[in-house]
């Protein structure tokens, strides 16, 4: 076996063993653990970053508690190119998805205005506010330079925001200043216009994306325009139409640029720094923006110069409904909603253009003649009136009441009243219709029986015969109680109803023999909406009192056409009757018009109401006086003044005269069309042949209206008027008109021709009062007077015998 002589192997020895030694301690040294920083530094160490926190590295990798949380540049350029991407996605999402929303219904509200029937002058507004949008290519250039340069300088040069006005607002908000909205004109616009987000720093910036938006898509002008057309200006007026019309009374086209300038200064507080309010706040910010206008060269040094401090007008008072045109104004609103169709809200923010039929110095006289009563009638008594185009139905004029806030009910269309004897022209059309002409006639004696019932005329005056027209002329009683009874009480509320009374007319429908005599109780526009039928010889229209509505998708124009509803013949007769109301019976005082006038008086039971209604070809007019206690019952006219009784030929009758003085001033003088040749000659009713005239008589010659106005005189004394009737009935079925008289005919004394009878019931003869139906200037007539031809009934000599006496009849209404 051999023996290895070296057993170490490559063990170092001598010189490398001394180096190996040394080796080893110093690996062992650096073996050693670390103290203080590097200790610290290894414990921070780990494993290197990777992905997101690779690029990022914060806190920093490797580095000192310190330094491990300062940013390194990397970091930084990063978060800001996040930062800048994010806002960027946001704000293109935004502008994206935040849409502009439609117009708000209270922006495009406008204020709807009622004129008179030119079309030109109002008569009142109806609004939820008060404004009018007018074309802003109207509005002068200088008020839209006043409010640019008080409201937005840089208006025409940012894009619908301005980032230096957010940061400065941003900035004085955050210190503690006021707060600021750093709003342009376009986002005050969209927040007056579109929807107002302006609650919070969100909404804000919903505001902001629409007003790029807007100022993309429209020109500044258009912007400028709209704001002007829906800023609020105060003293109730949005836009600057209704500012202009509020402040300085004329339209927005007619303002100066001072004018111009005290709207725009005080524009941020309208209701405090109102001149009316606060004169030197108002002054401070009108000279600001002439400072301003100045300044951006939109005015010159001399304009501003010699600008002087604009006058305002005082505040008016926005009482739509205050006044008699309240009631006109009311009416007009019905009709609107009744006949047009149109809602309340289209009325009171449509801004429609609403032309009545209204003529204003119609209304005014209107109104002058229903207050033009002398002092000292009971403050229940109501006064009506309605006067209606002839040709069209279209209301000229109406009185309700003197104040439609106090006064509530309208007098003319709301409150009712007996129609007295303006109900007896129906039974005289019937009859016409029927076969009966105006030489037909009845007894006139007084008291008579009648199916069992009672009555009388007036006074208890004796007709011996009275034909159709003197039964009309004088409105006598029992003769019409038998006309009615032959054309029957049905046919006569027929006639009433075509002519225009309304199918739920109270009492219409108690049709019986003394209904002619006017228990019905109509409304005053339906009286004269009937008279205007027969003014029109024969044509009925619909009354109303809006003639045309236009606006934003609305158009309505009343009809006009009406619809025949009585012969022309008919017509011709009944108004001829009914002119001789006028000529010789109780309407005299309307001679003074001096042109044709046909008319009939009316008064109920107790004098609880009294009517004149008369009309020529033109116009129809219709006057009611009545009187209600403090729950609504009716009252007795309560006499006062020159009149001891209030009948329909007393104030009613001035109050008519007066008016028609008016409302026919410049019209054309029109006559009726004469009676029918066939009129003077009885005619058969209902089959039945009227009875023949008496031997003698002889067609009495046509009256002939004087052209010239005739005063009427008061040298004579006058009687007082009413219709009385009077019938035995059972109990309980008493109706309005029966009062008991002493039986039989009351014979005058014969020396004392044409004189009333002396029953007790002539009322003062030196009293001027003028009855309803009597003899108004006190001339002799008798039955053969004009209009009568003294026909002598059948079997009723023993009252021809009281005509050959010499005895006139008392007059009937």
């Amino acid at each position: 076996m051999t023996l290895n002589a070296n057993p170490g192997g490559n063990r170092p020895h001598g010189g490398r063993l001394a180096q190996a030694a040394l080796s080893g301690r110093q690996e062992q040294g650096r073996r050693a653990p670390a103290s203080g920083r590097d200790r610290r530094a290894a414990r921070a160490a780990g494993p290197a970053p990777t992905g997101l926190r690779r690029i990022f590295n914060y806190p920093r990798h490797g580095k000192g508690p310190i330094h491990r949380w300062i940013p390194s540049w990397r970091f930084c350029l990063g978060s800001f190119l996040l930062m800048t991407a994010t806002v960027l996605g946001l704000f293109v999402y935004a502008y994206s998805t935040i849409k502009v929303p439609e117009p708000s219904e209270f922006a495009q509200a406008q204020t709807t205005t009622i004129y008179y029937s030119d079309g030109v002058t109002p008569m009142g507004q109806f609004a939820e506010i008060n404004r009018t949008i007018i074309d802003a290519s109207t509005i002068p250039s200088h008020v839209g330079s006043a409010v640019v340069a008080s409201e937005d300088r840089s208006f025409y040069t940012n894009s619908g925001v301005d980032p230096k006005g957010i940061l400065r607002a941003l900035v004085n908000n955050a210190s503690g200043g006021g707060t600021q909205g750093a709003s342009t004109l376009t986002q005050q616009y969209i927040k007056n216009y579109y929807v107002d987000t302006t609650n919070s720093y969100a909404g804000k910036f919903q505001q902001a994306i629409m007003a790029l938006k807007i100022d993309r898509s429209k020109s500044k002008a258009e912007i400028l325009g709209s704001y002007l057309n829906t800023v609020y200006f105060g003293r109730s007026a949005y836009g600057i139409e209704a500012a202009s019309q509020a402040y300085f009374g004329h339209p927005a086209s007619e303002m100066t640029y001072s004018e111009s300038a005290l709207l725009a200064g005080i524009l941020p507080a309208p209701s405090a720094w109102d001149p009316a309010i606060d004169k030197d706040q108002a002054t401070h910010r009108w000279n600001r923006v002439l400072d301003l206008m100045l300044a951006d060269g939109y005015i010159t040094q001399a304009e501003r110069d010699s600008a002087t401090f604009p006058t305002t007008i005082d505040v008016t008072d926005n009482e739509t409904y205050k006044g008699p045109n309240g009631y006109l104004l009311q009416m007009v609103r019905e009709e609107l909603t009744t006949k047009a169709g149109l809602t309340d809200q289209q009325i009171d923010t449509g801004g429609l253009s609403i032309v009545t039929t209204i003529n204003k110095a119609n209304q005014e006289a209107a109104v002058a003649a229903a207050q033009s009563l002398p002092e000292g009638h009971s403050p229940n008594l109501r006064v009506g009136l309605v006067s209606i185009d002839a040709s069209s139905g279209g209301i000229l004029s109406l009185y309700g009441g003197s104040d439609y806030l106090t006064g509530g009910l309208n007098s003319s269309t709301g409150a009712v009243a007996q129609a007295g004897s303006t109900f007896k022209p129906f039974a005289l059309v019937a009859a016409l219709e029927k076969g009966a002409t105006l030489a037909n006639g009845y007894p006139g004696a007084s008291p008579m029986t009648i199916d069992g019932a009672r009555f009388v005329n007036f006074g208890n005056a004796q007709f011996r015969w009275a034909n159709l027209v003197t039964a009309t002329a004088y409105s006598v009683n029992t003769p019409y109680v038998q006309l009615n009874k032959d054309v029957g009480p049905e046919t006569t509320k027929e006639v009433a109803k075509r002519a225009g009374f309304p199918e739920d007319t109270a009492g219409l429908d108690d049709a019986n023999l003394q209904s002619v005599l006017g228990s019905a109780s109509p409304h005053t526009i339906d009286i004269a909406t009937a008279y205007a039928t027969f003014a029109s010889q024969g044509t009925r229209h619909q009354t109303h009192i809006v003639a045309s509505v236009s606006g934003k998708s609305v158009s309505y124009t009343a009809s006009t056409s009406g619809e025949k509803v009585f012969s022309d013949d008919v017509m011709a007769d009944a108004t001829y009757a009914m002119q001789q109301v006028v000529n010789e019976g109780s309407g005299t005082t309307a001679l003074r018009l001096g042109r044709p006038i046909a008319a009939k008086t009316g008064s109920s039971s107790d004098n609880k109401s009294a009517h004149f209604v008369g009309y020529t070809p033109q116009v129809a007019t219709a006057v009611t006086l009545y009187q209600s206690g403090q729950n609504g019952e009716e009252e007795s006219i309560t006499p006062w003044g020159k009149y001891s009784e209030i009948t329909g030929s007393t104030y009613p009758a001035d109050i008519f005269t007066t008016y028609m003085e008016s409302a026919l001033n410049g019209l054309p003088v029109e006559r009726f069309p004469g009676r029918t040749a066939g009129s003077y000659t009885p005619g058969s009713l209902g089959g039945i042949q009227a009875p023949a005239p008496s031997r003698g008589s002889s067609r009495a010659p046509e009256p002939v209206p004087s052209l010239t106005p005739v005063e009427p005189t008061q040298e004579a004394p006058k009687q007082d008027k009413q219709e009385e009737t009077d019938s035995e009935v059972p109990p309980g079925d008493q109706q309005q008109g029966i009062v008991p008289v002493p039986e039989g005919p009351q014979i005058p004394d014969p020396a004392k021709p044409g004189q009333p009878p002396k029953d007790g019931n002539g009322g003062n003869p030196n009293d001027p009062g003028k009855g309803d139906d009597g003899n108004l200037d006190g001339q002799k007539r008798s039955p053969q007077g004009a209009g009568g031809n003294g026909n002598r009934p059948l079997g009723r000599d023993w009252l021809g015998i009281l005509g050959d006496l010499g005895w006139s009849p008392r007059h009937q209404r």
